[in-house]
């Protein structure tokens, strides 16, 4: 198995564009999977500067319905003409806003198309043999307090808080993608029932959100909880936050950026 990251944040590879959005590519024995297209093309550009051809990836995973993980999908489907697209319904029916700095929409604009590829999920399911889709994650554990700042329209227009029944989790072979994690790391692991050795994904953890203590209190969890698994964030964990977690999980936890390869 091999991931690679091809639209994130940051790069530590100046040939690499960055932008707000979060786009890998998985490889399996069994398939290439699409996690999440990132806000644009950026990652289509990145993978042909890494001589990456996304014409052969089968599975377009989408996490949910914000337009930085899903803004990319139309134009994957321009130079790949196969490949099922494993998405909510409800992320597709969304509209989706955002209250950070001023009020903007971060909905996704869908391709006309999409129907005629798409496999919607209203519950968990395994899509193939092994790849293992996980819906509907209940919160009994604490939210991100980064979530304070998003929210859906409802039928009257009205802006309510967003409850993530949009978002997914996608596990597979050891490897658990989070997309980014808007329904806490800890309610996504705890309805994780496989083994897990890594986990991959935006943590959403901004910085100045959750104090150090709350940080801290998570990561001690984390290590004591998971103590043979791996986890790597970027995207939309914050700097300070990293080195918050990082110093007390030590070589479990790791960031990643446009180019890694894991």
């Amino acid at each position: 198995m091999k991931w690679t990251v091809l639209s994130d944040n940051r790069s530590c590879n100046d040939s690499l564009e960055t932008e707000h959005g979060l786009s890998i590519l998985l490889e399996t024995g069994q398939h290439r999977i699409l996690l999440d297209t990132g806000a644009s093309d950026v990652f289509i550009r990145n993978a042909e500067r890494m001589d990456i051809d996304l014409s052969t990836v089968d599975y377009v995973f989408i996490s949910h319905g914000h337009s930085d993980h899903a803004g990319g999908l139309k134009h994957l489907m321009t130079i790949n003409d196969k490949a099922q697209i494993i998405v909510s319904s409800d992320a597709i029916r969304g509209m989706f806003f955002s209250k950070r700095g001023h009020l903007h929409s971060i909905t996704t604009q869908w391709p006309a198309d999409i129907q005629e590829r798409v496999v919607l999920v209203e519950k968990s399911c395994e899509i193939s043999e092994g790849l293992h889709v996980i819906a509907h994650i209940p919160h009994t554990h604490s939210m991100p307090q980064g979530n304070q700042h998003l929210y859906v329209q409802d039928t009257d227009g009205n802006y309510v808080k967003d409850d993530f029944r949009h978002e997914l989790a996608l596990y597979t072979d050891g490897l658990l993608f989070t997309g980014c994690a808007h329904s806490g790391l800890e309610n996504i692991l705890s309805v994780c029932p496989y083994s897990l050795k890594t986990v991959v994904g935006g943590f959403h953890l901004l910085d100045d959100h959750e104090t150090t203590e709350e940080l801290t209190t998570l990561a001690k969890r984390l290590a004591e909880s998971y103590p043979d698994t791996h986890f790597y964030t970027s995207h939309c964990t914050g700097d300070k936050v990293f080195a918050t977690l990082k110093s007390i999980m030590g070589d479990q936890l790791h960031s990643f950026n446009c180019g890694f390869e894991g």
